[in-house]
């Protein structure tokens, strides 16, 4: 255990000589540090575009435009949407529906602008119900929207990463990350009493993404059980779309997802204060300390305690 704190303590006076700057980017903060100031300037310029066009928030973005035109019109889009929307689709076969960002229907047009009732919002939330012709992309039917809450922040840091040519970085926008080229401390926040629930040190590249229900209220949670859902994957996309749907997942759906998807690495938080570690997460870290109380438990995929 002595030799675990020093080399965290070596890999934090390491990162000391990081030139990291932080922006107020998609509702949240984002940490950016790609070793050059101008560089950070850039990438942060990029991932300000990106909201532009995905944002449900900006009026003029070509979600809200495909939003305000459900039931009508198809709307042209950029490479960008359609990518997104297309991999969404993908994502919600492979959840069995669970993730959907037609989720917009209640997230939007019920909860935050009381357009619609509650019951007639959730009738309206079907991926099926997208229908994408080329660059052209509409919702089927009328008081439908889309909501990439749940997959948007991943997606942009994926985004730039793959056009970064920079050896090593780190990126972060809310609970969503990606670290590549280095080793760094890395936590998982317990919403429960503000400390870090896990402090790793990455073994490898990898995105990191952290899904709860105690802020927005923004994912329809289908274990009362689970507080908090934290996904690491190779890619960021993934990471933080399967965090979303693994949190909306009830019990049986969600054994069954991890069983057949054994390359996400997944940590689990419960109400209790207990918390559940696949054997995946762990070929993602070479560190891992965590704090144990009086009552938590760790245990691994096999329920070892």
């Amino acid at each position: 255990m002595l030799r675990a704190i020093i080399l965290i303590v070596i890999t934090s006076q390491l990162n000391l000589f990081s030139q990291s700057t932080t922006y107020y980017l998609m509702g949240t903060y984002a940490q950016i540090d790609l070793g050059n100031t101008l560089l950070n300037k850039e990438v942060y310029n990029q991932l300000q575009k990106i909201e532009q066009k995905l944002s449900d928030y900006q009026g003029s973005s070509e979600i809200s435009l495909i939003n305000q035109n459900a039931g009508k019109n198809f709307v042209k889009v950029s490479d960008l949407t359609r990518k997104i929307i297309t991999k969404s689709l993908e994502i919600s076969r492979r959840t069995y529906g669970v993730f959907d960002i037609t989720i917009g229907a209640l997230t939007i047009n019920h909860k935050r602008l009381g357009k619609i009732s509650a019951d007639t919002a959730k009738v309206l939330i079907n991926y099926k119900d997208i229908l994408i012709q080329n660059d052209m992309i509409m919702l089927k039917k009328e008081n439908m929207a889309i909501d990439l809450g749940g997959i948007g922040k991943g997606y942009a840091i994926e985004e730039v990463y793959q056009n970064l040519k920079t050896k090593k970085g780190f990126i972060s926008i809310g609970g969503d990350l990606k670290v590549w080229g280095q080793k760094k401390t890395l936590a998982i926040l317990n919403p429960q009493n503000g400390n870090s629930l896990l402090q790793m040190v990455n073994l490898k590249d990898l995105s990191m993404s952290t899904s709860g229900n105690y802020f927005r209220r923004h994912i329809e949670s289908g274990d009362e059980n689970i507080l908090q859902v934290t996904v690491v994957h190779e890619d960021g996309t993934l990471a933080d779309a399967y965090s979303t749907a693994i949190l909306a997942m009830n019990e049986e759906t969600r054994k069954k997802f991890l069983e057949e998807n054994p390359d996400i690495g997944v940590v689990l938080l419960y109400k209790d204060g207990s918390i559940f570690i696949n054997k995946k997460f762990f070929e993602f870290f070479n560190i891992i300390i965590y704090k144990r109380e009086a009552n938590q438990q760790v245990q691994t995929k096999e329920g070892q305690k």
